[in-house]
């Protein structure tokens, strides 16, 4: 080192002690900020969100990998790595990266949980996804997307009803929707849908009646033919009364009368 360089540094380790002294509170401030909040792990965030930013995901990893081992709070840092790991094709990672921050998420909660109900939507596990959904509504009911994919995955599931409703809600929250006139149609399908049942069930509500009817009349009429016959019947019967003899005793002649 020359002497001038040499002067320099001495100059400036002066100035710093000088600093210290002075404004001790200043420089203790300082120490806590980095103490709490290491530079290494702004350092990894900040390379890996603007890595991230870029989409340039496979890049941004190990950066966001990082600064999660250093501050495991971070949920931003957790939402950014399960994005990258589902731009990477790595579904389950996203998973277990959004679940670990679901419990932290505060402001956050109903995105971690939309976004694991997407994953799970995407797999075909509708159950899973409706789960997730409902949990991105419950921790904010205005998240409209939310409303839009469980309905989706109500639908696909076959519960009809509870999708019809997710779509008015959304369409409620959303007025403006580019989807609007699809949903709408749609929505009008399912109405349908359920009139046609109801026509098919009234019909099947007076088939039925008619056929109780029918076999009501055909009872009574057989009652009826019953009833009439039993006179006849009767008649019959008597002609087979006995006085409990074999023989019927013969008498020849005319009756008289004795005084």
């Amino acid at each position: 080192m020359s002497i001038s360089g040499g002067k320099r540094l001495k100059r400036l380790l002066r100035s710093y002690t000088a600093f210290f002294r002075t404004n001790r509170w200043k420089a203790a401030v300082i120490l806590l900020v980095f103490t709490v909040f290491p530079l290494a792990a702004q350092n990894n965030f900040a390379r890996g969100e603007e890595l991230f930013m870029r989409n340039q995901p496979a890049e941004a990893l190990p950066f966001l990998a990082a600064a999660l081992e250093e501050d495991s709070a971070n949920v931003k840092a957790y939402l950014y790595l399960g994005v990258v790991y589902l731009q990477l094709n790595r579904g389950d990672d996203a998973i277990a990266a959004y679940t670990k921050a679901l419990p932290l998420g505060g402001g956050e909660t109903s995105q971690i949980a939309y976004n694991l109900g997407n994953i799970y939507y995407t797999r075909n596990n509708d159950e899973m996804a409706i789960k997730y959904y409902t949990e991105a509504i419950t921790a904010d009911p205005a998240n409209a997307s939310a409303y839009l994919n469980r309905a989706n995955a109500l639908l696909r599931s076959g519960a009809k009803k509870e999708a019809l409703a997710d779509y008015e809600r959304y369409l409620a929250l959303e007025p403006r929707s580019a989807k609007r006139a699809r949903i709408e149609q749609l929505t009008a399908f399912i109405n349908e849908e359920f009139a046609a049942a109801e026509r098919q069930r009234v019909l099947e509500e007076q088939r039925r009646l008619e056929e109780e009817a029918k076999a009501e009349a055909e009872r009574k009429q057989r009652f009826s033919e019953e009833v009439s016959a039993s006179p006849q019947a009767a008649g019959e019967e008597t002609q087979g009364l006995s006085a409990g003899s074999e023989g019927m005793l013969d008498y020849e002649g005319e009756f008289e009368l004795v005084e």
